[in-house]
């Protein structure tokens, strides 16, 4: 339709430009366009949950280029079938699932099953973004955030839907570790010049965690003559990392310059919906049956989305045979039995050891009147996880950490509490902890 394309073209000459906003309505198209409304048909629901929350945006703009007020609504757009074609009677054609391997790609990564939240939904957008329009939209295409927070699978995302639409298009997926023990392997064995062939004339490498190629110089300079080689020839690089092109300690400048030439997107750590989603979805793709306020429980109590799954079949085994559906009964009696078992095994000494250990502190040090700045904290969460894990009296707590009186303990546990609503990062180093805790039970 004229008028929407129109429209986009407006966007793209406006003194005000919002790239990604503009990249994911092109994967939208207006379905009916009349009396003043205008029904957008999306293809996949995180495009719909992108562009309703932008809603209000978009009808202002609308409204700078028709001069009137026009009404948006979002839908998912029907999938058209393909006719059937009968396949021959021999074919020698790889299936996709053995391209995918070959690409280095997990079936069980793609856009269909990632759940989108506020904590994302940039992020899949801009995915999605390059996934139909490779080396145009972002490229590269910088993904980074902590632990569990959807990196790999957006990044694998793309190259699934790359070779679903075209199976003949060169995609490599790798971790950074993998990229340097290849080139090592192939300087050893002489065989440098396959390797270049295989990695330069990609139509899409994507690399995961490529912090670890940092410090590296020889393995730094090949990634870098790579790097260039395949945009040079209109291909696409996807990066993930745990921290920004800017905060990678011993990257060469003129890679984190070529890290930087794209877009940079920060993945939060999921909120709460979002861990109720992906459980749900867990859920679904395992044929478990669970109900929504058990899964809403579950979700409460971890807030790592890798160890949502581990919980989830968990606490399956222990109803197996016995209901047909994990309930919220069930939820509860899981975690009362495993915080019974956790406090019943873990001594203040263990929880000691492992903050010293993670923050690289002496336990002589944090016991005592020692008030070094680098000792604040992880003697503050000390006495949080005495109390809120180990639920030990305050009078307790001030005699393990050789302190005068519980007054100090009272205002540690009330910092940490605060702390762990304000700084996400630091929520995580706490999740780690005390997950380490549990396991070492």
């Amino acid at each position: 339709m004229a008028f929407w394309e129109d429209f986009l073209q407006f966007l793209n000459a406006s003194t005000q430009k919002a790239p990604i906003l503009l990249s994911v309505l092109k994967q939208a198209k207006p379905i009916t366009i009349e009396d003043g409304q205008i029904i957008v048909g999306c293809e996949n629901q995180g495009v719909r949950f992108f562009l309703e929350k932008r809603k209000g945006e978009i009808e202002k703009k609308l409204r700078l280029f028709a001069k009137k007020d026009i009404l948006l609504s979002f839908t998912l757009s029907e999938i058209k079938k393909k006719k059937s074609v009968s396949p021959p009677l021999l074919s020698f054609q790889p299936s996709i699932q053995d391209v995918f391997t070959k690409s280095g790609l997990h079936v069980k990564y793609s856009f269909d099953n990632f759940a989108v939240s506020s904590s994302n939904q940039v992020a899949h957008a801009a995915a999605s973004a390059v996934s139909n329009n490779l080396a145009t939209a972002y490229n590269p295409l910088f993904l980074y955030g902590g632990v569990g927070v959807g990196k790999t699978h957006l990044a694998q995302s793309v190259g699934k839907k790359i070779l679903e639409k075209d199976g003949s298009k060169k995609v490599f997926f790798c971790p950074g570790d993998q990229f340097t023990n290849e080139l090592i392997d192939s300087i050893r064995e002489r065989t440098t010049a396959r390797f270049r062939a295989k990695y330069r004339k990609l139509s899409l490498l994507i690399v995961d965690d490529i912090q670890f190629i940092a410090g590296k110089q020889l393995i730094q300079e090949e990634f870098f003559h790579t790097f260039n080689s395949i945009v040079s020839v209109g291909g696409q690089i996807i990066l993930t990392s745990d921290r920004p092109p800017g905060e990678i300690k011993n990257l060469e400048d003129r890679l984190r310059s070529r890290f930087s030439g794209g877009l940079i997107v920060d993945i939060q750590s999921p909120d709460f919906e979002l861990r109720t989603a992906i459980l749900l979805i867990k859920a679904k793709e395992k044929n478990i049956e669970i109900e929504m306020e058990a899964a809403k429980a579950i979700a409460e109590q971890i807030n790592d989305t890798r160890a949502l799954e581990g919980a989830l079949l968990s606490i399956y085994a222990k109803i197996l045979g016995i209901k047909e559906r994990i309930d919220l009964d069930s939820v509860e009696a899981f975690f009362s039995e495993k915080t019974e078992r956790v406090v019943k095994k873990i001594s203040p000494t263990d929880v000691l050891k492992l903050v010293c250990s993670y923050y690289n502190v002496k336990q002589s040090h944090l016991k005592g009147p020692n008030r070094t700045e680098n000792l604040v904290i992880p003697r503050q969460l000390t006495m949080f996880i005495l109390r809120n894990t180990l639920r030990l009296k305050l009078e307790e707590i001030a005699r393990v950490l050789k302190r005068k009186d519980h007054t100090t303990v009272i205002y540690a546990v009330n910092k940490i509490g605060r702390l762990l609503v304000k700084d996400p990062i630091f929520k995580q180093d706490v999740d780690r902890i005390t997950q380490s805790l549990s396991s070492s039970t």
